[in-house]
């Protein structure tokens, strides 16, 4: 597969910014009045200026955002399209957060009634968090899917594709303890036959069984166990991974489609991440 060179930093940004108090000619002090609009994006650009020149993040911006993807191709946009469900389910669910309650004698269900019936958009956003856990499962498989039929799992993308499973993994982990939460009948008895089958797997079955159910049964504890899988367990895995995800997406490039040929310069685009 033909590797995809790197792209040149976008002339707009390749110019150092201004240091804080000088003007567009480089003066300390300019002349003249300006308008408030004027004036209210200097004081956005200097605020900007006096942050960069204290961390120098531009530079490792540029790099990361600004990138050569293949033109006109709207399968490279699925892992985009991944990422943005992701974030969809974050701040989805931590407005359900708010008023849910792990509570098994009957505090889950009354929250999530509470939320649906009396909540200020409360079933706006719970359809947002319910059926976007379907629609972010069925991107990430569909990002995994063209990742293998495009060949972007092989040298030097291994480790790439390697964390890509995992999320894979962790993405089906937080939609099956998200399903327990409401705590209805439908809930608990699939999370039943789902703990169940866990536990037929070879050699570490019955432990991991044991772990989601907070013990030997099916009680309580199991509700508060799942809740702290789907909310900070799973969540805090995934924001790690894909960040490192991401990072090596930059570092290596993209892949470029499997009907390239090798002697072919593939048509790009700048784009960002």
């Amino acid at each position: 597969m033909p590797r995809l060179p790197t792209p040149p930093i976008p002339k707009v940004l390749q110019p150092k910014p201004k240091r804080p108090g000088q003007n567009g000619n480089g003066n300390e002090h300019g002349s003249g009045k300006v308008s408030p609009a004027e004036a209210a994006q200097e004081a956005g650009v200097t605020v900007v200026d006096w942050i960069d020149e204290r961390t120098s993040l531009s530079g490792g911006l540029r790099w990361l955002m600004f990138r050569k993807v293949p033109h006109g191709n709207w399968f490279y946009t699925l892992g985009s399209a991944t990422l943005f469900a992701f974030l969809s389910q974050t701040i989805t669910g931590v407005f359900l957060a708010m008023y849910y309650r792990p509570d098994a004698t009957g505090g889950a269900y009354e929250s999530m009634r509470y939320i649906v019936d009396d909540a200020f958009l409360g079933q706006f956003v719970r359809g947002m968090h319910k059926w976007g856990a379907s629609v972010m499962v069925i991107l990430i498989f569909l990002h995994m899917g063209r990742t293998f039929f495009f060949g972007a799992y092989k040298y030097p993308r291994e480790m790439t594709w390697i964390i890509g499973v995992v999320l894979l993994i962790l993405t089906l982990a937080m939609s099956f303890t998200g399903y327990l939460l409401p705590f209805d009948d439908r809930a608990y008895w699939a999370t039943i036959v789902g703990v169940n089958i866990n536990g037929t797997a070879p050699f570490l079955g019955p432990y991991i069984s044991d772990f989601l159910r907070a013990g030997p049964e099916f009680g309580a504890t199991t509700l508060s166990r799942f809740y702290a899988i789907h909310m900070l367990l799973v969540p805090g895995l995934i924001i790690a991974l894909i960040s490192v995800h991401l990072y090596l997406v930059a570092k290596l490039g993209i892949t470029a489609p499997p009907w390239t040929k090798p002697d072919e310069e593939p048509e790009l685009d700048v784009a960002e991440v």
